[in-house]
């Protein structure tokens, strides 16, 4: 091997291991990356916060009793959260299903998480039972709702 040769080889290991050009755009990359890197990841835990924000608590309905005859009566609704909680403000409302009433009945419940409803239900000729429907309006404060079917009271003939 020459000594030019040599010589431009030494030269040009000196040059590249000085040479800190090859780095620069490197550090600025990574920068960019993380910084999108972040702000999609706060994108995606706003969506996961958002969607577990707009969870509502199904209430239910607990009739007392649950089966009755026809004829006035008063029947005492208990309105209950997932964790058996009852909650207060809430309006219970009765209607007739297969039995019938005069119209719908509703009532609020009080601090305790009970309504009273009067109702007087009756059956048809030749109906042995029937049964009024019981659904519920969530009070205004919290997030409630009362999407699924609640507990029916069963009217039955004496």
């Amino acid at each position: 091997m020459s000594d030019r040769a040599h010589d431009s080889r030494t030269a040009n290991r000196r040059t590249f291991s000085t040479d800190t050009r090859a780095i620069e755009g490197l550090p600025v990359r990574l920068v960019i990356a993380l910084v999108v890197g972040v702000a999609s990841l706060s994108v995606m835990m706003g969506m996961i916060g958002d969607i577990n924000g707009l969870a509502a608590t199904e209430l239910d309905a607990q009739p007392q009793p649950e089966v009755t005859t026809p004829g006035d009566q008063s029947i005492e609704v208990a309105v209950v959260d997932p964790d058996g909680s009852r909650v207060a403000d809430a309006t219970v409302i009765v209607r007739g299903g297969s039995a019938r009433i005069d119209g719908v009945v509703t009532a609020r419940t009080n601090g305790e998480g009970i309504a009273t409803v009067d109702v007087d239900p009756e059956l048809g000729p030749n109906q042995a039972d029937g049964t009024l429907t019981v659904d519920i309006k969530p009070p205004a404060e919290g997030d409630y709702v009362d999407e699924r079917g609640n507990t029916e009271v069963l009217v039955v003939e004496e």
